[in-house]
């Protein structure tokens, strides 16, 4: 009797939720290398367990809405329409500015999305608010990385780089590049929310309560400020 009652006492004592997850995050952007941060920290305040693969950002989605993976850690809003077959955690855990960045000596003046129309605008392919933003526009051309459409726009072989206005910056310093600057207001400010396949929805309520609790108590902000400061610090890996 007593060897039943350990077994019982074992399985009973085990975290609900054993299994690991597995997200996906696009590669190469400053606001998802937080994410990869401080995503995990928040799972395993459920004593969850989840693991992270960076990958393109077409790529990524495709293996959200599949089912390859479990989900997104880091999407705009419009992203849940998209993509139905995940559930968006209803509270967003952080945000980025769409920022237009241009050469100083280039006399551009973007005072709205409108404005953009008139320009040679250089993006990361698969990045969800830059296309939105771009949608019917005529000269915009994708690339694979942040640092590419910068080193574009500094070489005059392109207009304007869209981007997270931090992603750009950190960027800039990495790249010691001077001749470019973002525009003074920015073109956007959009929250990011974390994405789950629906075959896993039951973990939607129970992320969306921890996070909720974090941002009320403040460890939300402090692990983002962490999270920030050392992913800047190793913009030197970006490709």
């Amino acid at each position: 009797m007593k060897y039943l009652f350990a077994v019982l006492l074992f399985l009973f004592s085990r975290p609900l939720f054993a299994e690991t997850y597995h997200f996906v995050s696009i590669n190469y952007l400053i606001e998802q290398e937080i994410g990869r941060i401080v995503l995990p920290e928040i799972y395993k305040r459920l004593d969850i367990d989840i693991t992270i693969t960076p990958l393109p950002g077409k790529r990524a989605q495709f293996e959200a809405k599949t089912g390859l993976k479990h989900g997104e850690i880091m999407r705009i809003f419009s992203y849940g329409t998209e993509t139905p077959s995940t559930v968006r955690v209803p509270t967003p855990y952080y945000y980025l500015e769409t920022m237009a960045f241009i050469r100083k000596d280039s006399k551009i003046k973007i005072e709205s999305v409108e404005d953009l129309k008139k320009y040679h605008i250089v993006k990361v392919r698969g990045v969800k608010h830059t296309n939105n933003i771009t949608k019917g526009m005529k000269f915009v051309e994708d690339l694979d990385t942040t640092k590419q459409i910068l080193r574009l726009v500094s070489a005059g072989l392109a207009d304007v780089a869209l981007t997270n206005r931090v992603d750009g910056l950190v960027h800039l310093d990495e790249l010691g590049i001077t001749n470019v600057v973002p525009i003074q207001k920015n073109l956007a400010v959009l929250e990011l929310f974390h994405y789950i396949h629906h075959s896993q929805k039951h973990l939607v309520p129970i992320v969306n309560q921890k996070i909720i609790e974090m941002q009320h108590s403040g460890e939300l902000a402090k692990l983002i400020s962490q999270a920030e400061q050392q992913v800047i610090k190793n913009t030197q890996y970006f490709p």
